[in-house]
């Protein structure tokens, strides 16, 4: 099938799952539109700059066990992939622990006597255990005990969700932190068994940030034939009340409206979104529960600072509830290339709140001051030391998977899987807090669902290995 006379397919988001869907539209003969609300392509993997200084959203780690996801990474990219030795660790205490576990390391930190208690609380769990499961703290403290849930786990899942770990559902838990229980943290640390994926060693970084995969993507889809529109809002998509969108409504920056037919629509914009920009509007309680589905947003106040080693970590946990900031990035760890002057460093503080949230539309001046005083108090930098620094927002960052998301979000699920042409992917598209590899493995079936294959799309990272929890596969 040539370029001019190829089926078009609309992808509405310029994220990772919309980018895939798009390359891979090209590679069976489609051609794609991409219609991206933003001016940069990339979503939450994207790469900011200020000042020639490169910093990630988030920080991405590149390791996967679906192939087709790793060959996709290595075919846009070819051979601008480092290898980056991975340091993460847990501030807690004024103290910090090795993460992956090291038993010296953490018996040091807690003591003997803590790390009894910690024992008879974990073979306290074994004996008497929450036999239903129902939310994050249940879960952990069955695996742990609940005197480490509360020593390393509350304070930190608390920041991040802004909501009692109560409230978090287990679910999230077991999606996310498979595979890891005391027993095996312990015999990993004495290395009796094998770490578990979440503890890889080494893993594959773009040396200029992820968002020079997404960049390339998108030159390579435009190379084919493909479309990426930039600044492109959806505003409406049309559908004709019996299963079938006809039309998307997109406005670009300057206001001006147009009308895209539709023959087939892949869509990674949040599921709450769409759902209210559905023309005609779906029935009003399936519009109550899209705008009662919640997200946490996410900003990172990027510091540049005359200090060449700051720590030697790519990313610090920082679970003392004494500081406001939940995760601290090194840019330079990640890729000496991020930086504009390697004399220098740039870190990320990293805060979790609520969009529209008073943390949320502080003034960045004040957020700037905050992490200046916070990075100075861990002892990483005098304030005289801090160059300049910049305030980047994440809206609707992390679907939250709170005790009511599910009962909101099945309605609106079987609404859509009455659409013939419309399907959803992505984290936000399908609101699953899914990783990078994961929304675009969505992406990728929803293609093959265009060739005639059959998947559902909801049964990805349901049944199988979180991505992080086999062994490391070679390159």
């Amino acid at each position: 099938m040539n370029k001019t006379s190829a089926k078009e397919v609309i992808v509405i988001g310029g994220g990772p799952a919309g980018l895939t869907a798009a390359y891979e539209l090209l590679q069976q003969g489609f051609r794609p539109i991409v219609l991206e609300a933003s001016s940069q392509v990339g979503g939450i993997s994207r790469t900011e700059v200020y000042k020639g200084y490169r910093f990630d959203i988030g920080g991405h780690r590149f390791f996967t066990k679906v192939s087709l996801v790793k060959d996709f990474w290595h075919k846009v990219l070819t051979d601008d992939f480092i290898r980056v030795k991975r340091l993460s660790r847990i501030y807690y205490g004024g103290k910090y622990y090795d993460y992956p576990l090291n038993l010296k390391n953490t018996l040091g930190n807690l003591g003997l006597v803590e790390s009894g208690l910690i024992l008879l609380s974990y073979i306290k769990a074994k004996i008497f255990p929450v036999s239903n499961e129902q939310n994050f703290e249940e879960w952990v403290s069955n695996r742990f005990g609940h005197r480490l849930y509360n020593t390393f786990f509350k304070t930190y899942t608390e920041k991040v969700w802004g909501i009692s770990c109560t409230e978090l559902r287990a679910e999230w838990a077991a999606q996310r932190i498979k595979g890891l229980s005391l027993p095996t943290a312990v015999l990993t640390a004495l290395n009796l068994v094998s770490r578990p994926k979440s503890l890889i060693e080494v893993f594959d970084y773009p040396r200029h940030g992820p968002g020079m995969l997404w960049e390339r993507c998108a030159e390579l889809i435009e190379q084919g034939g493909g479309e990426v529109r930039l600044n492109s809002t959806v505003v409406a998509v049309e559908h004709d009340g019996a299963g079938k969108v006809t039309s998307v409504h997109v406005e670009n920056k300057s206001g001006d409206r147009e009308i895209l037919s539709a023959e087939q629509v892949i869509s990674s914009m949040p599921i709450t979104e769409l759902i209210q920009k559905m023309s005609p509007e779906p029935a009003t309680e399936l519009v109550v529960a899209s705008k009662k589905l919640k997200y946490r947003a996410f900003l990172i106040v990027a510091l540049i600072i005359r200090r060449k080693d700051i720590f030697p970590d790519q990313w610090l946990y920082i679970h003392d509830a004494g500081y406001v900031v939940g995760r601290i990035q090194n840019f330079k760890n990640w890729s000496i290339d991020m930086l504009a002057d390697t004399d220098n460093s740039c870190i990320g503080m990293e805060y979790f709140c609520n969009e529209g949230d008073d943390f949320w539309n502080t003034d960045d001046s004040e957020l700037i001051a905050l992490a200046k005083q916070e990075m100075q108090r861990l002892g990483f930098a005098e304030l005289d030391e801090v160059e300049d620094g910049v305030v980047i927002r994440q809206p609707k960052s992390y679907p939250v998977y709170d005790s009511e998301y599910h009962g909101y979000l099945k309605p609106i699920r079987e609404y859509l899987a009455d659409f013939s042409n419309l399907q959803t992917v992505g984290r936000n598209g399908m609101h699953r807090y899914n990783n990078q590899d994961h929304s675009m493995l969505t992406a990728f079936l929803a293609v093959k669902n265009l060739c005639g294959e059959q998947h559902d799309l909801w049964q990805v990272n349901v049944d199988q290995d979180y991505h992080e929890e086999a062994h490391e596969e070679s390159h």
